[in-house]
């Protein structure tokens, strides 16, 4: 094999390799490309998902409120029921000492 014939050997070897991965190339593309329907789809799913994450939070905000609505309403509770266990004992010990008195 000469010189020249050597050559174009190996310039028809570069040019079947470049168009095989130009090929290649072509069909991972055209099977990979996205559909304009899933891009659809995904955007969707995606204003969806932010709607749901907007409801959890304001759930969670009021759930927050509420629970701190009950707590001091449970406190405040608490003190009226200490203080009127207060208020009997007191009278319980005065009618006590009335009785002792009367008799």
């Amino acid at each position: 094999m000469n010189r020249t014939e050597f050559i174009i050997a190996t310039a028809i070897i570069l040019f079947v390799a470049f168009a095989a991965g130009w090929f290649a190339n072509w069909l991972v593309h055209r099977f990979t490309r996205v559909k304009q329907s899933d891009v659809a789809d995904l955007d969707r799913m995606s204003q969806e998902l932010h709607e749901a994450e907007e409801t959890r939070d304001q759930a969670i905000t009021y759930l927050q409120q509420r629970e701190s609505e009950l707590t001091n309403q449970l406190s405040q509770t608490e003190a009226e029921l200490n203080a009127a266990m207060e208020g009997l004992r007191d009278a319980r010990r005065e009618a006590e000492e009335l009785r002792a008195r009367i008799g």
